[in-house]
């Protein structure tokens, strides 16, 4: 039996909180997790008082770790000035030494600094900011050492690299916690423009009744990058673009277009993302493009004969019956002409349509502070009768209210206990089984230019219309 104690959930008002970040030195914790700590300050959406814990194998003074947290926020904001930083840069300590089941370091003694500080024992977030393959010590230690009473475990994505990787930390996880005290995070599900997919489809009936392939031509879920591997090159080499995007945002993005209509309850979001992943048809190598930008293996620590893909295209079907013969076509890469976090639909033109009408489009970006935008076919002002495409675009911004950050929105739902924005074990195994046939039979790489939208084999798997966003 896991020996963790699930904390209730809270929707009104939140307990005090000790935050433990595991690989708080490392780069996740630098651009990601410290900022999306230091906006919910900024915000004041956290608990009345709660303290951080970051640690480390290295011996970091508190004080040390104060000034690197200061400069992740001066790197990547929000910039750590005035009243706000000051409180929360009082609620900063470290714990060095590393930590596993045999060796606590001095996280143990740093945890009772920090309860004597609350002047209670409230509620634990152990935030796994490290590569998967350590996901195990560091399990294994919160179990060992007592820590997982009262507490919630935040895991990264990719929960696992393979089939029965994922199956071996999914019982390793159950052993220590109960799955209410699990989350998985996959932040592209955070990001606004991907929660605005249910909304703009549930709140207004011209799309709702229109979300299914009797209206539906294709979707296209589109994420191309600029940037190389960089710095990550070997960390992406050991992963590739197919189990760092497609395996994990790519999918649950499509399940989130295509799952059932769900409540507000949490429970039904992730049982309907859920259940629609489970009719994923298993993807055919023969509806795959995988490609590597030129210049890859010149990169720091890559190997002169990798076969890493920087690249994916793939064609996706979901077995239902409202999505029976309707494309999902999924794009990602590195290295590309242009930048996006892009869900697109496409519609189907009417019967009787005229001649030279082209499909509707609604789509949304996630990037940034988020937009949707609507293409439409209208008869271009003057005396003749041709027609033209045009695009609505609304900023995000333009509906009130503030954007949060995609991992500051995550942060503050395992705060609550909310869990609809995150994975589950029975739909991370349907994942699994539907990239199953490529894992085990990869089609050739191909090269395609940096700089360029990718291989030119990537335009036929969305013909006839092809990619809305570059070639």
């Amino acid at each position: 039996m896991p020996e963790s104690t699930p904390i209730p959930d809270s929707t009104s008002g939140l307990e005090k909180t000790v935050f433990v970040l595991y690989g708080a030195t490392g780069d996740l914790a630098h651009r990601l997790v410290l900022p999306a700590l230091f906006q919910l300050a900024v915000d004041d959406l956290l608990p009345s008082d709660w303290r951080l814990i970051g640690n480390g194998r290295g011996d970091v003074s508190h004080e040390d770790f104060r000034g690197r947290v200061q400069a992740s926020l001066q790197e990547f904001g929000p910039q750590p000035e005035g009243q706000v930083w000051e409180e929360f840069a009082a609620k900063l300590l470290f714990a060095g030494g590393g930590f596993n089941k045999d060796d606590p370091g001095t996280l143990l003694e740093v945890l009772g600094q920090a309860h004597e500080q609350l002047g209670e024992h409230g509620q634990m977030i152990h935030y796994l900011a490290i590569p998967p393959k350590a996901f195990r010590g560091i399990t294994e230690g919160i179990g060992q050492h007592g820590l997982a009473s009262h507490a919630r475990v935040v895991y990264e994505k990719p929960f696992g690299t393979s089939a029965a990787e994922f199956r071996e930390l999914d019982e390793l996880a159950h052993s220590v916690f109960e799955e209410s005290a699990v989350f998985r995070i996959d932040h592209f599900l955070g990001k606004e423009g991907a929660q605005d997919i249910d909304v703009i489809r549930g709140a207004n009936a011209m799309f709702g009744a229109s979300w299914d392939r009797h209206s539906v031509e294709s979707v296209q879920i589109d994420v191309p990058e600029t940037l190389d591997v960089g710095t990550r090159a070997q960390f992406y080499d050991g992963t590739g673009a197919f189990l760092d995007m497609i395996v994990t945002h790519l999918f649950q993005l499509a399940a989130q277009v295509a799952k059932e209509p769900s409540g507000p309850d949490s429970q039904d979001a992730g049982a309907a993302r859920e259940r629609v992943i489970g009719a994923f048809r298993p993807l055919s190598p023969d509806e795959v493009v995988l490609g590597q930008y030129d210049g890859y293996l010149k990169a720091d620590g890559i190997a002169p004969d990798s076969t890493t893909d920087t690249f994916v295209a793939a064609r996706l079907w979901v077995d239902n019956d409202r999505w029976q013969g309707v494309p999902f076509l999924l794009r990602t890469g590195k290295a590309m002409a242009e930048s996006h976090q892009r869900v697109s639909v496409v519609f189907r033109r009417p019967a009787g349509a005229p001649e030279g009408a082209r499909p509707a489009v609604l789509a949304f970006e996630l990037s940034g502070e988020g937009s949707i935008a609507l293409t439409l076919t209208a008869k271009k002002p003057g005396s003749g009768e041709e027609m033209n495409q045009a695009t609505l675009q609304v900023p995000l911004t333009a509906f009130g209210g503030k954007p949060l950050p995609a991992y500051s929105r995550l942060v503050h739902d395992v705060l609550r206990g909310e869990r609809a924005q995150f994975t589950t074990p029975d739909g991370l195994a349907h994942v699994w089984a539907a990239a199953g046939p490529l894992l085990a039979d990869r089609p050739e790489l191909q090269q395609y230019a940096y700089g360029s939208w990718g291989p030119a084999a990537a335009a036929e798997l969305a013909a006839p219309d092809g990619w809305l966003t570059g070639q």
